[in-house]
């Protein structure tokens, strides 16, 4: 069976795992660099691509100049995302419906594709849902990624880069709070965490007892923002869960206004702060994490500012960059939320070149622009 490459040329649909002739003449086109040096082209398989952090991610893979496949089951995602990040990058990316719960369609897009590395985002996100639905998020996150590993081997494909959770740690409930290291206890509080760290583990044992694999962990600390074109943003189905996509539709008057869950918290004005991240600075830690692929083992990182902000902080930046008040009230706390967390993102610095750029009022600018031009979601 022959397919099309991104670059237009065709290939052989290889079998066990081998690339077809066609595959490896562009291999060859890809690492033939000045003086015989190896350039870092590579194709990746980016599961949930078509969603929030997956989008971004791929603007950036294309950016540098690799190849990207996307495969997600559009549960929260939207086919036009895959248009827009074209519309962005110049660049189509690949792009394959399907779920990682079936193991057939996802040994074919190994089989079509000749995949050097894996971007895990694909996977279910609210906290409050987990709390509601466990079984669920275990099926689809757990199961779903023993699924994935399961066909990578098939493949002979054994790099990923896993989309992690801050979610992970032993969160503190009264003061001190301090930053959080990778060496710190790891101790979920809900289950959306707790498939976070059955993953993490299930990644480290793997890699453990295969030193082919090599596998990146990175924690994120709460993205926020939106690509700076206006394209790209947050947009999930229904009512939103995380707080800032739920502010941006109650600034253009899709809600009536915004519910802070708890403000009786041990922080400096009752509510909860979180490490906030612009999900463009989070994409490129992604781009940065591959060269955490060069050497074998698990390792986990942190992705954060290192700066927490409150709720009522956010909600107040975000006026400023829409340039009218937010109308909020309070609601009991959340089940399953923690007071007070933001990250030491020392280790990514040290070891990935990586640091976050922007700002608060950054992120706020760029998700304003977004939903301003988007109101009713990305069509």
């Amino acid at each position: 069976m022959t397919y099309v490459l991104p670059d237009g040329r065709c290939g052989r649909r290889p079998e066990k795992g081998r690339y077809g002739p066609c595959c490896r003449e562009i291999r060859k086109e890809q690492t033939r660099g000045r003086a015989g040096e190896k350039e870092k082209t590579m194709y990746i398989l980016v599961t949930g691509g078509a969603g929030y952090i997956g989008s971004h991610t791929c603007v950036e893979l294309l950016l540098a100049g690799h190849q990207v496949v996307i495969y997600d089951n559009l549960y929260n995602a939207k086919s036009a995302v895959i248009d827009r990040i074209e519309r962005i990058t110049g660049k189509k990316p690949c792009f394959v419906k399907g779920d990682l719960l079936d193991e057939k369609a996802l040994d074919d897009v190994f089989a079509r594709y000749p995949i050097d590395a894996v971007i895990h985002f694909a996977g279910l996100k609210a906290v409050g849902e987990s709390v509601e639905k466990p079984l669920l998020y275990y099926e689809n996150n757990v199961s779903g990624t023993v699924c994935l590993c399961k066909a990578m081997a098939r493949a002979g494909c054994r790099k990923m880069i896993f989309s992690s959770s801050a979610t992970v740690y032993r969160m503190r409930t009264e003061p001190p709070f301090p930053a959080f290291t990778e060496d710190m206890p790891l101790a979920p509080i809900n289950p959306y965490g707790a498939t976070k760290r059955m993953i993490e583990q299930i990644l480290t044992d793997l890699a453990a007892s295969d030193k082919a694999w090599s596998v990146a962990l990175l924690r994120y600390f709460n993205p926020i923002g939106a690509h700076e074109s206006g394209l790209l943003g947050e947009d999930p189905q229904g009512i939103p869960n995380n707080l800032l996509p739920y502010v941006m539709r109650v600034a253009v008057g899709k809600l009536p206004c915004l519910q802070i869950f708890g403000d009786d918290y041990p922080t400096p004005d009752g509510t909860g702060v979180r490490d906030y991240i612009h999900v463009t600075d989070l994409a490129r830690g992604h781009l940065a994490a591959l060269k955490a692929l060069e050497r074998p083992g698990a390792r986990p990182f942190n992705l954060g500012t290192g700066t927490g902000y409150s709720v009522k902080e956010v909600v107040a930046a975000f006026s400023k960059a829409c340039g009218h008040e937010i109308p909020c009230r309070i609601a009991p706390r959340r089940a399953g939320d923690a007071p007070w967390y933001y990250a030491d993102a020392g280790r990514a610095k040290a070891e990935l070149g990586w640091t976050a750029q922007y700002g608060l009022d950054r992120m706020c600018e760029d998700a304003w622009r977004f939903i301003r031009m988007n109101p009713d979601g990305i069509r």
